[in-house]
């Protein structure tokens, strides 16, 4: 007897084949597909999917749940939109391994305003006991990254200095475990201090360990290098090349205009022609979003949060910052938005863009930047428009890419993207403005990125995989957040599955935490 089965909907396989009518099965997590009629099967609960699409749930390839998960188990904001895959520990900033707990402490400290700082024991140490945490305790399987600030904080500390022989043999041996404990391979986050100090030898000498066991390097990539627009991506492409591993590269998007869109996407196609394994992924919502430490230099930073609380309340310093923290290119302090406020007497300006708070205070932007870093001990998130959405649909749209959230879970105004980004794909990109068809669309968040990380039995809709199922209305599918009001779930989404375990039921959240600790497995 089967345990469930979603009967005589529209199944989209996850391959980008034509979809087609039949029933998915499910027996001790592992999918059994019926072809015809299924009433005869013996099955625990049945459910009617007629009228509806059955798909493999969605795996989000840049995830920034890594602690957050551990602290709110319903994660609505994600599962709602059928994803039940997750990974964490991009950007550089993976919580393991990390060897001294109060290195953690100071890790979680200084990103609180892209991962937040939830109230947990922190007790872990290695990559196996970090996802031991999320072992049937969370609703979606959770795969990690290590990164490379944890990697540079253990063996170098939070200074910027050259890796010495010493230190990086230091690196690549606590980067072999990692991956022998389960890691996808290496991350870098290269605007992120102390991970940001790494030079590029450093970074070829740390990804050709990867590459020899199979795993990928993942980049958000230096984007102050050079002339700030293809010299990031070039050192991307170079580090593949002399490392030999295949490089994904995180939410790259068209900044500014359509020579530039054309130019990002011209680079990464001339590196795969050229023979290097390179896919990258966009995220299909905008604004983004981060820490607000991220607009201010490198320099500021050294030394880890201490060392840098002391310096934003120095008058020198904020002199020089004055000059140095400046609205970029791409958006005025009129287009920045905070959020993530835990004071009382912060929370009001939540969603308020920086020139108003400025102009309220009656201080320079930066001196307004610095006074709630420290009120809000470095908690502050921002939102901003950093992309080109004429030409979005086009990176989307190109056969390298995948869809990816790059979601920030905090505060009263996360970004649409939070609580959108999958379903975006099956409304805005495939239905009501189709940029492809919806079978492409799943690939792009399913088969796709399994793959690209080597999960080897999920993503695709085939007898033997892993029950992981979004099962969604393809015309009601939608989303209902706005800006005002980002915190909304989804319109359509009917049901979702994590390894044979309804985590929505006809769209109302169970309490259930069937979600598994997803481990790499070097020659898979």
């Amino acid at each position: 007897m089967l345990d469930l089965i979603v009967e005589g909907g529209r199944i989209i396989d996850g391959t980008g084949n034509p979809g087609f009518l039949a029933s998915v099965g499910v027996k001790d997590e592992a999918i059994v597909l019926i072809r015809g009629d299924s009433s005869s099967v013996d099955s625990a609960r049945r459910i009617d999917a007629k009228g509806l699409t059955t798909t493999p749930g969605f795996i989000d390839i840049h995830a920034h749940s890594g602690l957050m998960l551990l602290a709110d188990k319903g994660h609505d904001a994600k599962v709602r939109q059928g994803v039940t895959t997750e990974l964490v520990g991009v950007d550089g900033l993976s919580y393991a391994p990390i060897r001294e707990r109060d290195d953690l402490l100071a890790l979680v400290r200084m990103n609180a305003g892209l991962d937040g700082d939830p109230a947990l024991n922190y007790d872990w140490a290695s990559v196996g006991s970090y996802l031991d945490l999320f072992e049937q305790r969370s609703p979606v399987n959770v795969a990690v990254i290590v990164g490379n600030t944890a990697l540079r904080i253990n063996a170098i500390g939070w200074s910027n200095r050259q890796a010495t022989p010493m230190a990086l043999t230091e690196m690549r041996a606590m980067l072999r475990s990692a991956i022998d404990e389960g890691s996808f391979g290496l991350s870098t986050g290269l605007d992120y201090p102390p991970g940001s100090f790494a030079d590029t030898d450093e970074l070829v000498a740390l990804a050709t360990e990867v590459g020899k066991l199979g795993g990928i390097y993942h980049t958000h990539v230096r984007y102050r290098l050079g002339d700030r627009y293809l010299d990031p991506h070039r050192e991307a492409i170079e580090i593949g090349r002399r490392s030999g591993t295949p490089v994904h590269i995180t939410h790259l998007a068209p900044r500014n205009s359509y020579k530039s869109a054309q130019g990002l996407l011209r680079l990464v196609e001339s590196a795969a022609s050229d023979g290097l394994d390179i896919t990258f992924d966009s995220i299909p919502l905008y604004p983004g979003s981060t820490r607000l430490l991220i607009l201010f230099p490198d320099w500021v930073q050294d030394g880890g949060p201490q060392e840098l609380k002391s310096r934003l309340r120095d008058p020198a310093v904020r002199e020089r910052l004055r000059t140095e923290v400046v609205s970029g290119p791409d958006a005025s302090w009129a287009d920045m938005w905070l959020t993530n406020f835990a004071s009382e007497q912060n929370r009001s300006l939540s969603g308020r863009n920086i020139a108003q708070i400025a102009d309220a205070q009656s201080q320079h932007p930066v001196d307004t930047l610095c006074e709630l870093l420290l009120d809000e001990d470095l908690r502050v998130s921002f939102s901003y428009m950093n992309a080109d959405l004429r030409n979005l649909p086009r990176f989307l749209a190109h056969p390298l890419a995948m869809a990816a959230s790059d979601a920030v879970l905090l505060g009263e105004h996360p970004p649409l993207r939070t609580s959108a980004s999958f379903v975006a794909m099956l409304s805005d990109y495939s239905r009501d403005e189709p940029v492809m068809p919806l079978t492409e669309a799943i690939r792009k968040i399913t088969s796709m990125p399994a793959q690209r990380l080597g999960i080897p039995d999920r993503g695709i809709l085939r007898d033997g995989f892993k029950a992981d199922l979004a099962v969604f209305d393809a015309e009601l599918v939608g989303s209902n957040a706005t800006r005002a009001n980002p915190r909304q779930y989804p319109d359509g989404i009917a049901y979702v599955i994590v390894n044979g375990v309804v985590v929505v039921d006809a769209g109302e959240r169970t309490t259930t935490t069937p979600g598994h600790a997803l481990r790499f497995r070097t020659g898979a």
